[in-house]
């Protein structure tokens, strides 16, 4: 297992190093820069957008910045933000709670609610059940996170008053843990209904393939009753896939985040990603990026060592 893990970290290495050369060239060759509000005042005079770009180290070629920004992450001085100076560390740190509670809200919901969801389509299959869970998947799939964001915030804030429309806590109040959870709610439930909808589909894929097996039919034929069964001998059997489900779903997590946030006006990290990508802060861009795919990576990890231990015949296998 020891050498499994440092195979995956070891070839972590060269993903990692493409994910950065990438996401370095794609923001130095989109169109603007951050120099661009500088040039739309006429009070700055060439000179003085020359010394910025000194100052920012944007006159140098973009292979060099490329090579000082990575000596810079490798050795953990990530740089200052172009506006305001202050460590890009520090800036993503502040917002990483936040993110984190979200996501952690989100994804408890959608596991949750899209385990009992599939297990029940999977046990009471081509029931009326089965079939409106089915329809409900398919239309949670077929809208973007956007459009329930904002019918959510019509229906729930708007129009019924129930619920805040966006923040983390309300303004001028006690910042409480009530405080917190009203807020959360929305972007909560938002961020998991494709969730859930995805969680459901695979576990009754996954249910249905297990219930179908020989052991459970013996298991059966022994008078075994159907909870026992589900949960002794049919439940293990089908967590395997649903783990790498998990592992898979992060970088869609991420990015569900990123308009959650938006949407709500939710401080955390899909929220100052947005934010530096408007005012084109590369230090902070790529800091995030480089955050974002270690997770993914260490969450795809973390899937594959719980299914060894799940299942030993991967464990003998890697």
């Amino acid at each position: 297992m020891f050498q499994f893990i440092l195979k995956r970290l070891v070839q972590a290495v060269p993903l990692l190093i493409g994910v950065s050369i990438i996401g370095f060239a794609m923001m130095h060759l989109a169109p603007g820069g951050p120099l661009a509000v500088y040039t739309l005042n006429p009070t700055i005079t060439a000179q003085d957008i020359a010394r910025i770009k000194q100052v920012f180290g944007l006159d140098q070629p973009m292979y060099i910045q490329y090579f000082k920004w990575a000596y810079g992450m490798f050795t953990g001085n990530w740089g200052n933000t172009f506006f305001g100076g202050r460590p890009v560390l520090d800036v993503i740190m502040e917002r990483v709670p936040a993110t984190f509670i979200l996501m952690g809200s989100g994804m408890s919901l959608a596991i949750i609610i899209g385990m009992l969801i599939g297990i029940l389509g999977a046990v009471k299959r081509y029931s009326v059940f089965d079939y409106l869970a089915t329809t409900g998947a398919m239309v949670a799939l077929s809208f973007p996170t956007f459009w329930f964001g904002l019918m959510t915030i019509f229906l729930f804030s708007l129009k019924l008053g129930w619920l805040p429309s966006g923040g983390m806590f309300t303004l001028g109040g006690d910042e409480g843990i009530l405080d917190l959870l009203m807020h959360l709610i929305l972007p909560a439930v938002v961020l998991a209904l494709v969730l859930v909808a995805q969680w459901s589909r695979y576990t009754r894929s996954s249910f249905l393939e297990v219930i179908n097996q020989d052991y459970i039919r013996t298991a059966r034929s022994k008078g075994l009753t159907g909870r026992r069964i589900l949960l002794r001998h049919a439940f293990p059997n089908a967590l395997a896939p649903l783990v790498t489900l998990a592992g898979i779903q992060l970088p869609w997590l991420f990015s569900g985040a990123l308009v959650t946030e938006t949407i709500f006006g939710w401080p955390g990290m899909g929220r100052l990603f947005v934010d530096a990508l408007t005012m084109k802060e590369y230090p902070v861009l790529m800091g995030m990026i480089m955050i974002t795919a270690i997770a993914v990576i260490i969450g795809n990890l973390l899937a594959d060592v719980i299914n060894a231990m799940i299942d030993p015949r991967l464990r003998l296998e890697k």
